[in-house]
């Protein structure tokens, strides 16, 4: 296989890998001075016999530029074994992205872009999806990159491995804060602090704050090593999103939440190797159909913040009321019902095509999370700044809400459709989720977990954003205890370190590895498997 270390990205001497460097980013006129090839190469939306490709070409001159793709199986591209074209320009911020057809599966192949002068690109490793012959396929599973909390070791580690066969991205690939704001300035790590300095809000801003995390030379070392299959959450636009505003969206002060959302999704269109399809299934032969599904901008109805209520004259009673009306409220949903319909066709045909598995990605959590009773206590023991949200947990706990009403736990009517969809189609259900930062192992079942069991969650903790770890000054592992003993689908958790999952398929089984960084603090790729957990194909629960 053709070396793809970081070493040899670094070599290429483009800018965007070496304009990070170890320790800060590049300025924002820096990044916009930029010529050629600034930000190596990716791949996404495998199929059977296709692949999509995407580079960012800025030539020296002129309002377009046409380059020329090719694959091969071999990385000194002796033979072509498709070729294509593509054009761009400063419409699409001079970005490129190709589908190329005709393609063998299963096959891996090596790609490069060729610019007008003859500039080549750096190669890129990508691979097509299965067929039917197929009898193992593994992907590594990431969310929650937030660039000032440290370094983005856990995909150096997946790129330096060769027994992968796709990266996929659940969301928060990026943070559209201000600097300062989510790290604070006193908790960035060695200056990490992304272009624009300002929130994203306007197209130029969005697109900047791509090409500032796409610099990093960890995750330009993933996208050149596996394709990759990525959905979007909440801060690809802004906090807590949903189909018509945000928490983190003023529009006295930020425009109009749909002119915002419209410049975030054509950033997200431009800068990521995606198609333009909102949701999609993917057949991986017949061990699987992988779904991508958007949980945020599609059709997600509105929720109220657990600290609102938190701030009412009487929380609990407020809470209360909210369980007893809203919550359960049919109307409300998470998918929209288009992209509910679709799903629920979707694993139906699924299974009729012959698939062992269901996979679903979504962007929040399913499983459902008590407060366990020692949370009160945990109060006095939380770091600066944490009260308040603890406080919200237990009022919602004591009212007999979820801890988070952003998640699925907010959505209980959707959640039952969904699950009742797997249950009629008889799915063998694995849904995978990202947006929580910590790690989680959960029992789905039907009626809140109370009724028959339907699939399993693996959810997966971050590449760096912070988790449970820095609100509370309780030990981790007294923290997973409690949550576990309080929450009866929820069968295993790490609330303390980052890294990615591992998601291994087979005929007979689906297992998943916790792999977790030893820092994010120092840029060092080394991980160790904290945690494992598999389900046996028609058990629709864990062994962990």
């Amino acid at each position: 296989m053709i070396d793809l270390s970081r070493r040899s990205l670094l070599a290429t001497g483009m800018f965007g890998a070496g304009a990070l460097g170890i320790s800060g980013l590049a300025a924002a006129d820096t990044i916009l001075a930029a010529r050629g090839f600034t930000h190596s190469v990716a791949s996404g939306e495998p199929g059977a016999d296709e692949i999509l490709l995407w580079t960012r070409y800025v030539p020296a001159s002129g309002d377009h530029a046409r380059l020329r793709v090719e694959l091969s199986e071999t990385p000194d591209f002796a033979r072509i074994a498709a070729g294509v074209e593509a054009v761009t320009g400063p419409w699409r911020d001079w970005t490129a992205k190709v589908t190329v057809l005709g393609l063998q599966p299963g096959r891996a192949y090596h790609y490069r872009f060729v610019a007008p002068d003859g500039t080549v690109s750096p190669v890129g490793r990508t691979r097509t999806l299965p067929d039917d012959r197929a009898q193992r396929f593994r992907t590594a599973i990431f969310s929650c990159s937030n660039i000032g909390f440290g370094f983005f070791n856990a995909y150096a580690h997946a790129a330096a491995r060769d027994d992968l066969d796709l990266a996929l991205h659940l969301g928060d690939y990026f943070y559209e804060y201000a600097n300062g704001t989510y790290p604070a300035l006193a908790e960035v790590i060695a200056d990490r602090l992304p272009q624009p300095k300002g929130e994203s809000i306007h197209l130029a801003d969005y697109r900047l704050r791509y090409a500032s995390y796409r610099a990093d030379p960890d995750l330009q070392a993933l996208h050149a090593r596996l394709p990759m299959i990525a959905s979007w959450d909440d801060h690809e636009s802004a906090n807590n999103s949903w189909e018509g505003g945000a928490q983190n969206h003023d529009p006295a002060s930020e425009g109009a939440w749909h002119e915002r959302k419209a410049a975030a999704i054509q950033a997200w269109r431009e800068w990521m190797p995606v198609s333009d399809e909102p949701w999609k299934a993917y057949d991986i032969g017949t061990l699987a159909t992988l779904f991508r599904t958007d949980t945020r901008l599609a059709g997600r109805s509105a929720s109220p913040e657990l600290s609102t209520m938190l701030r009412s004259g009487d929380p609990v009673r407020a809470m209360a009321q909210y369980r007893d009306s809203e919550w359960h409220d049919p109307a409300r949903t998470m998918l929209g019902t288009q992209q509910e319909a679709w799903l629920h066709h979707a694993l139906a045909q699924s299974v009729k095509r012959g698939a062992a598995w269901q996979l679903v990605g979504f962007g929040t959590i399913m499983g459902t999370m008590r407060v366990p009773p020692e949370t009160a206590g945990w109060i006095s023991q939380a770091r600066p700044g944490a009260a308040p949200y603890i406080q919200a947990a237990v009022a919602a706990g004591q009212a007999g809400l979820p801890t988070d009403l952003d998640n699925w736990g907010g959505y209980p009517a959707a959640r039952q459709r969904f699950l009742g969809s797997a249950q009629a189609a008889d799915a063998n259900l694995v849904v995978l989720c990202g947006d929580s930062h910590n790690a989680w192992a959960f029992d789905l079942a039907l009626d809140g977990g109370k009724g028959a069991p339907v699939g399993v969650e693996f959810a997966g903790q971050s590449v760096t954003s912070s988790g449970f770890e820095t609100a509370l000054t309780v030990d981790p592992a007294t923290v997973a205890r409690a949550l576990v003993a309080a929450s009866p689908e929820l069968k295993w958790c790490d609330t303390s370190r980052r890294g990615y999952m591992t998601l291994t398929v087979a005929p007979d089984r689906v297992s998943n590895d916790w792999h977790f960084v030893d820092t994010v603090r120092t840029r060092n790729p080394r991980a160790t498997i904290g945690h494992s957990a598999q389900v046996l194909r028609n058990r629709r629960r864990m062994t962990v």
